[in-house]
Parts: structure tokens; C-alpha cells; sequence
């Protein structure tokens, strides 16, 4: 199996805040990403497979950009992530719940696919100094 990596930039506002907590108690855990702020996202898009040898390659790298912008990029850039984004509704918008949303949404389209490619990592880095990510299995 090799693997397919593309990267994808989009910018969004979130507010980290819990709900059942008091906004002291918010300040407190989460200190200044307790106010609304924005960050300029990089998510990194791994899919893995077998090279086709009819195309020579895991995947067409411009159809897993289309798969990326149209279902993920286009919802997310330039939007807030806490009233903007119906499938993160009720979630806290930190990375790793950010990271696991976009990982439940490309999944599925991935396992229907009928060649043998598959979502293997995806990397979300809020900032150039820190990221979360998760890998298949």
C-alpha cells in the first residue's frame, strides 16, 4: 500500500466553551480561546491504497482535492465554527473534535468507493506549532 497526501488551507473563528460550565470556569480552562478568535487551518488529507495499474496511481490527486473542497473546505473557510457548521453543533470546536468531525465526514465517502483507497491519516494543525491527528486502524 502507498499513500496519497494533499494539503488544504481554510480560515475559521471558534469560541471554546462549555456549555454546563460558568464563563469563569470557561476562562479558566481555556484561557483566551474562551473569546471568540480565528485560526488559518492546514488539514492534511492521507488516503492509501494500491497503485491502479491501469492510471499508475492510488488516487487522482485533483479528484480527492474535489472530495476535500466540495464536503469539507467550502463549509468551513471563512466561517464560525460554533453557529455556522450544523455538523459540529453541540461539539466544543477544539482541534481534536474539529479533527474528528472532518474524519466522520470523509470516511464514509471512502468506503464506498469501489477501488481499494481508503482515509488513512488526517492532520489538522491549528497553528504552525501545534496539531492533532488521527490515523485508520
Amino acid at each position: 500500500m502507498l499513500t496519497l497526501t494533499k494539503t488544504f488551507h481554510f480560515a475559521a473563528s471558534h469560541t471554546l466553551h462549555n456549555p454546563n460550565w460558568s464563563q469563569e470556569k470557561n476562562e479558566q480552562i481555556f484561557q483566551k480561546c474562551a473569546r471568540l478568535h480565528g485560526h488559518n487551518y492546514v488539514l492534511e488529507v492521507t488516503v492509501c491504497g494500491p497503485i491502479n495499474p491501469d492510471t499508475g496511481m492510488v488516487m487522482n490527486a485533483t479528484e480527492l482535492s474535489a472530495v476535500v473542497k466540495e464536503s469539507i473546505i467550502d463549509e468551513l473557510d471563512h466561517r464560525d465554527l460554533n453557529s455556522d457548521i450544523v455538523w459540529l453543533e453541540g461539539k466544543i470546536t477544539t482541534a481534536e473534535n474539529l479533527n474528528e468531525a472532518i474524519w466522520n465526514r470523509l470516511a464514509p465517502m471512502f468506503a464506498q468507493r469501489s477501488d481499494d483507497v481508503s482515509l488513512y491519516e488526517l492532520k489538522l494543525w491549528e497553528t504552525p506549532k501545534m496539531c492533532v491527528s488521527r490515523r485508520a486502524g
